[in-house]
């Protein structure tokens, strides 16, 4: 792989390529939105893509049909429109049999419920059908620290679901309504919010006399953070449908294990106690954990900061190591990024390099995508720069940047202390160019560090010369307005800096105008600045610069200023009228 090529999903342009992590997740999703647009294009005007120009025809390959075949007001022309995935088509036409008296079957109610409680009920769109692939109730904010939720954020989590919408009606008035029925209304209540619904509608089946299925129970297990508040009620409550499953005869599958562990993650110190003998039940009926059960496992150990246990992780990574994953869980995309975040917290770089052997093993990579990437490799550029030696930094710095992920700005940070760590100052003009393609060259939190790291000490004339042009390109950086850019307000650090690193490499200008630009915002140059401008006036043997600095110093009635007139005096051979 070419370590300066984008991803493969960008053209192989340099004007289409990303700069930084914001533009190639714009890039990504513009393309993304591009295929929902076309295929938006041919719902709406699909008699605009009915030719058939192939010869010979192969139907497998040509477009979808969809639009209704079926004309008319029959059940044949109801499973057409939920197949189709019209929504308010199938509901306006399942209205139309119940008025004209036409008996729709059990098992194309089913159909239409599991269509409503899918998309809840709304109409179908490319964009919703990839929200609704993925999990509710796991959000950034819980894999940070979930807080205690009110009573009232109990009942829902982000709640989709309409009171007495279209599903809740014709379930009411189904003449007959078996299990799957039931199910069917508990898993979309779970889906999209309503838990108590949820519960209540499973206290129906049981009224009933029916029996749930294995998915249902998976479902209702992962509602139980939003029913119960306390964490040994959620607990108890999870043991009882467990117990429901036991009873009824539901052999538990790997989502249900999983969905176990997912409610754990919020049982506080019970999660603990109770994680591993979910796992060891999981062994007795040899059922293979996936990528999701070891990243829930990670977050229960390692959610506190103040209390790792040692060998979890490394447990873990025995088994992880050994194997190819295939995706199983919505979850199981997690699992990299969390385990490299625990690596972080216990600052262990060996186990960071054993997770990135077992991500880059078989297909594993392809659970990061652009934004887990990112995540994944930013924390483990971080622990490098803490951990390793500066030339594996740079080495890994070289290779992993604008190909692998983007640096944030934490990122150029933690290499920048690296550097001053390790005495390698002398990087710091690559490290810049780099910053400047990723869009950070008017950030001041890394411009004031970058800076300050420069202008801390002397060095060779060499290096000074390549600080001179770098603080050149930052002054002009800062400088530069547009379109789209606003002038920025200069700091007094920044200003202090630039024109030390001016000095130093001789340019007495542009130092000067350096210091005339901290007069500019009310700020008295510090006595470091005003040495080295000094020097560097005395190097170029300037005197005219060196009475202008004394003039500055009297004029602000700095103590440094006597001490300047005398140096002057003493260095400089001066004219009468200098004098």
């Amino acid at each position: 792989q070419d370590p300066t090529a984008a991803h493969y999903m960008f053209q192989d342009d340099p004007f289409l390529m990303p700069r930084n992590a914001a533009s190639a997740r714009l890039y990504s999703l513009s393309k993304e939105s591009g295929k929902n647009a076309a295929k938006y294009i041919i719902k709406q005007f699909p008699q605009y893509f009915d030719k058939t120009f192939a010869e010979p025809n192969v139907p497998c390959l040509m477009p979808e049909i969809l639009t209704p075949q079926i004309e008319g007001l029959s059940e044949e022309a109801l499973k057409e429109r939920i197949h189709l995935r019209r929504v308010k088509d199938s509901v306006d036409m399942f209205d139309q049999l119940i008025q004209a008296g036409t008996p729709v079957s059990l098992e194309t109610t089913n159909s239409l419920l599991d269509l409503l409680c899918f998309y809840g009920d709304g109409e179908f769109t490319p964009e919703k059908e990839e929200e609704d692939l993925e999990e509710p109730g796991v959000n950034a904010s819980e894999q940070k620290a979930p807080k205690k939720q009110s009573r009232r954020g109990l009942q829902s989590f982000d709640s989709r679901w309409r009171e007495n919408n279209n599903a809740e009606r014709i379930f009411k008035i189904m003449p007959e309504r078996n299990a799957h029925s039931y199910c069917t209304m508990i898993r979309g209540m779970v889906k999209h919010g309503a838990s108590a619904k949820a519960y209540d509608m499973y206290i129906d089946l049981l009224n009933e006399r029916h029996k749930a299925d294995v998915h249902t129970f998976n479902a209702l297990i992962t509602a139980v953070p939003y029913l119960k508040e306390r964490f040994l009620e959620r607990w108890e409550l999870a043991k009882v449908f467990l117990n429901h499953m036991a009873q009824q005869g539901v052999q538990p599958n790997l989502l249900t294990f999983n969905a176990l562990l997912k409610t754990l993650r919020r049982c506080g110190g019970i999660g603990k106690s109770m994680s591993l003998s979910v796992i060891k039940e999981m062994e007795a009926l040899d059922i293979e954990p996936s990528l999701a059960t070891y990243g829930h496992l990670l977050f229960i150990f390692y959610k506190d900061v103040d209390c790792y246990p040692s060998g979890i992780i490394s447990e873990v990574l025995d088994d992880v190591e050994k194997r190819s994953f295939a995706p199983q869980d919505p979850d199981d995309a997690n699992f990299f990024a969390t385990a490299m975040q625990v690596c972080c917290d216990l600052k262990d770089i060996k186990l960071a390099y054993r997770l990135n052997k077992a991500m880059e093993k078989g297909d594993n990579w392809k659970f990061l995508d652009m934004d887990r990437s990112n995540a994944y490799w930013s924390k483990f550029f971080s622990l490098l720069c803490m951990m390793e030696q500066i030339d594996v930094v740079l080495k890994w710095y070289k290779e992993m940047s604008t190909s692998a992920f983007y640096p944030t700005p934490k990122n150029i940070l933690d290499l920048l202390q690296a550097l001053d760590a390790a005495n390698h100052l002398e990087v710091i003009p690559s490290v810049w160019e780099g910053m400047k393609q990723l869009g950070y060259n008017r950030r001041h939190d890394l411009l004031e560090e970058l800076l300050s790291l420069m202008s801390r000490e002397q060095h060779p004339h060499e290096i000074q010369l390549a600080f001179a042009k770098c603080a050149e390109d930052i002054k002009a950086a800062l400088d530069q307005t547009g379109r789209e850019q606003a002038l920025l307000e200069w700091t007094s650090l920044e200003l202090g800096s630039l024109a030390v690193l001016f000095s130093r490499a001789g340019r007495t200008q542009d130092a000067w105008n350096m210091i005339e630009r901290l007069q500019q915002i009310s700020r008295i140059p510090t006595d470091h600045v005003m040495n080295e401008f000094f020097n560097c006036a005395k190097q170029t043997n300037c005197p005219d610069e060196a009475i202008k600095l004394v003039k500055l110093a009297a004029s602000l009635d700095l103590p440094l200023s006597q001490k300047l007139k005398s140096r002057t005096e003493k260095e400089f051979e001066l004219s009468e009228k200098q004098k």
